[in-house]
């Protein structure tokens, strides 16, 4: 690139020489993003981090098997056995034929007696770590159930099974449950169904709802009431609660005269039970080895049961959650819609209620509600012609009786 020569004004040569561009300024550059840390292949993962941020000394913090020991069965002999078996079943022609033809029927009682002898106790073990059973009731210690525990509620015409953390409402256990397992005629046993949940006054105990002791094999009526049965009442708001149903066997017979409760009234003082400190008590004569959990959540029988057997006034729960945030409160808000932007301030409380009253005051208890319009918008929101005649409504309250009448927005909230 050349220079060029200028004349200026006094006469005076002057040379100009251009600027020089770099051609790899004009090009346009891509966009590069660095490496926030260390490279991912380096790191640790986040299950990586959470172990040893968790991280617990098996030297001080271990499980104890509190339960009878677990019969430990020769898997290889057992898959050989199950192959076997199979092999067998599908040689069998005339089985094969019912299935084909959809007759063949599997007795559900022969399939739950097989498994309470293979894998009952490690199963129902694990549903109960899932549900925190043993944590809850036991602290760091566990057991294997060996005995199976069959517990059913009678409901109307039929029977309701306790399993392993199955939903039950409370007017479906009003009654004590039938309970029944296999034991010989000359044991003793204790049962005990508690609520670590329930409880209205302290925390991080239980309610005791039932307490058997000295039970002569399965005979549950001569057995000690040492507790008489009380329905489940979970307060409303409280969301779900377990009742658990534990079996202990005994090594001999033991005075429970401290623990005898009163039979004529309910008192929730002396209801008050602690898994963990009955069991250290008598950890020389008691065993835990059946167990069975529901899941119960409140209904009408438990308003029932507050004002008629605890005479006392039915409590209601809420969970508190975190208030919204919501920017400061401004004087005269640009494009914002008035009436959403007033209640945005407000208790949502207050609006529910509202909206209630406004139900009620155009309902009859006595009459058939008045029915929809069949075309809504076809019908002015104007209640009569004075109102149109002088200005009409807003039309923020317009939109909302539109709304109402259309079944949108708000109203279907509250």
């Amino acid at each position: 690139m050349g220079t060029l020569i200028g004349l200026c004004k006094n006469g005076i040569l002057k040379v100009f020489t251009p600027r020089v561009v770099p051609i790899r300024s004009l090009q346009k550059r891509k966009s590069v993003r660095y490496m926030l840390g260390i490279p991912p292949y380096k790191g640790k993962s986040l299950e990586k981090k959470l172990e040893e941020a968790n991280y617990q000394d098996p030297k001080i913090y271990y499980k104890v098997d509190i339960g009878f020991p677990q019969t430990i069965q020769n898997r290889t002999e057992g898959l050989q056995q199950r192959i076997a078996h199979s092999r067998q079943l599908k040689g069998n022609l005339e089985l094969e034929k019912k299935a084909r033809e959809n007759k063949l029927l599997v007795c559900l009682d022969d399939v739950s007696r097989e498994w309470s002898k293979e894998n009952a106790p490690e199963h129902i073990k694990s549903a109960a770590e899932y549900y925190g059973v043993f944590q809850d009731l036991f602290g760091d210690a566990f057991f294997y159930p060996q005995v199976g525990l069959h517990v059913e509620f009678k409901f109307e015409q039929s029977f309701v099974p306790v399993y392993r953390g199955n939903l039950i409402k409370p007017n479906q256990a009003l009654t004590a449950p039938d309970i029944n397992y296999d034991s010989d005629p000359d044991s003793l046993w204790t049962l005990v169904a508690t609520n670590p949940d329930g409880h209205l006054e302290k925390n991080n105990v239980e309610f005791l709802h039932w307490f058997l002791g000295n039970i002569p094999g399965r005979d549950i009526s001569k057995g000690e009431v040492i507790a008489n049965y009380i329905q489940p009442f979970p307060a409303r708001g409280t969301g779900f609660q377990r009742l658990i149903f534990i079996l202990y066997k005994q090594t001999e017979k033991i005075n429970y005269s401290s623990l005898t409760l009163p039979s004529d009234k309910v008192d929730m003082k002396n209801r008050t039970f602690k898994t963990y400190d009955f069991y250290r008590n008598h950890q020389d004569q008691l065993t835990p080895t059946g167990l069975a959990f529901c899941q119960v959540d409140w209904d009408l029988s438990v308003s029932h049961f507050f004002h008629t057997v605890l005479d006392m006034d039915e409590p209601v729960y809420e969970y508190d959650f975190n208030p919204p945030y919501h920017p400061k409160q401004k004087m005269f808000p640009i494009r914002q819609p008035f009436n959403l932007y007033m209640d945005r301030y407000r208790d949502p409380k207050q609006i529910a209620k509202e909206y209630l009253l406004k139900k009620l005051k155009n309902s009859h208890p006595f009459k058939d509600p008045k029915p929809s319009l069949k075309y809504p918008n076809a019908v002015p929101v104007y209640h009569d012609l004075n109102e149109r005649l002088h200005g009409g409504i807003p039309s923020w309250l317009k939109r909302e009786k539109i709304k109402e009448r259309l079944g949108h927005g708000r109203i279907n909230d509250y």
